[in-house]
């Protein structure tokens, strides 16, 4: 099996985002995106994906966090499609299903080659920490985006940043366990994804 790692960059007039993805790490990371909050669950991702994850981002968080936090997931993503190759032998779907404390997340994954985000799941306040709420929702779809993966999240909880958390480690979960090469093959009826 060849190495499924990917390193892409991207420079705006808002935002200069640097990122190396590791599909077959060891949950190894350095997450620097100007937002707290936001490197609490981007290493929450790589911690329980135990993907290998860089990411250096300055963006424009003078004005707010959104174009950063649209942008690092964009380039996550294309990283993702990137490290991911071909697609063969993947597991291909998935899903986790992870409590924290007051919390429930459910989430299922499809490395479908098809686009597509759904949710259901909101917070009780417009910040979590240093991050806007309504950027969470926002970063999985511009990963399912730019990545070419179905996403759909579920989560309920009465403390906004379990709640969060809850939803970045069954995302980790799930997708991990996508990638896993199972067989010989492209998982689809197509023969392509």
């Amino acid at each position: 099996m060849k190495d499924r790692i990917a390193k892409v960059s991207r420079k705006t007039s808002e935002t200069d985002i640097k990122i190396k993805f590791n599909i077959d790490g060891e949950g190894i990371y350095n997450i620097n995106t100007g937002i707290n909050f936001f490197n609490h669950m981007l290493e929450s991702f790589a911690k329980h994906s135990m993907f290998d994850l860089d990411i250096e981002a300055i963006g424009d968080i003078d004005i707010d966090d959104h174009h950063t936090v649209e942008d690092v997931g964009i380039l996550l993503g294309e990283s993702f499609l990137k490290a991911i190759g071909d697609k063969k032998g993947i597991k291909r779907m998935s899903h986790a299903i992870v409590p924290m404390d007051d919390s429930l997340a459910i989430v299922a994954i499809d490395i479908s080659g098809r686009s597509y985000f759904e949710k259901d799941f909101s917070f009780n306040n417009d910040k979590i920490g240093d991050m806007t709420s309504d950027t969470i929702a926002h970063f999985f779809e511009s990963f399912a985006s730019s990545g070419k993966v179905n996403i759909n999240i579920r989560a309920e909880g009465s403390n906004d940043h379990h709640e969060a958390e809850a939803i970045f480690k069954a995302f980790a979960k799930s997708l991990k366990d996508a990638c896993k090469i199972e067989h010989d093959s492209i998982p689809s009826t197509k023969g392509i994804i």
